[in-house]
């Protein structure tokens, strides 16, 4: 995998560990605002009333760069979880994913060296399933023109859409057809050379 390229969840993995009797249970799910994560956190205890312990880690953002990050030991020592499972999420091309991982104490105390590598073990294995399973989907940066044509040149643009995989966002019509549409970063050039060439008007949207 490309470590310039970020990747997207396509569906939530689940994916148990027993360790020392201690069972974690790891939430691997797409999400795409802090509602969202909130949403599936109260899901989890709502599913695992009785477990011990709901731990979390989130990432959200376009790029490494830009990216909201949050985490949660839930009762577990300062340090001990949360804080692993948002470092496995950092290390990998992830963007706007949320780990849980729900625990039932097993009676075997693991110590602080033993919960770090067992939530970061419980992580690490539902990356490789996602992995496995194909469930990365490359997140492909995209943007928005506003585009001003005649009525006689609505179909023509519907076609250069089809060529590039492109899509109509927003159709409005008046004296003329104004199309907001959205294409990928890389066929940007490819479309605006196409409708200069056309003398159409048209600006990128922010």
């Amino acid at each position: 995998m490309s470590s310039s390229l970020r990747y997207e969840l396509r569906q939530p993995v689940i994916n148990p560990l027993e360790i020392k009797k201690s069972q974690f249970i790891t939430w691997m799910v797409p999400i795409s605002s802090k509602e969202e994560a909130k949403s599936w956190l109260e899901k989890s205890k709502t599913e695992y009333p009785d477990a011990r312990h709901h731990c979390y880690a989130y990432v959200m953002g376009d790029t490494p760069n830009n990216q909201t990050a949050a985490m949660s030991d839930d009762g577990e020592p300062s340090g001990t979880a949360g804080k692993p499972m948002l470092s496995v999420l950092q290390h990998k091309p992830l963007n706007n994913v949320l780990v849980i991982v729900i625990r039932y104490f097993g009676g075997i105390k693991l110590g602080a060296g033993g919960l770090v590598r067992a939530y970061s073990q419980a992580v690490e294995q539902a990356y490789q399933i996602a992995e496995k399973e194909d469930l990365l989907a490359p997140v492909i940066k995209s943007v928005e023109l506003k585009v001003s044509i005649s009525f006689a040149e609505e179909q023509w643009l519907r076609h250069q859409l089809d060529l590039c995989g492109g899509e109509i966002i927003e159709v409005s019509y008046s004296e003329n057809v104004t199309v907001t549409i959205k294409i990928a970063q890389s066929e940007q050039s490819t479309m605006q050379d196409a409708l200069i060439a056309r003398s159409i008007e048209f600006k990128e949207l922010p």
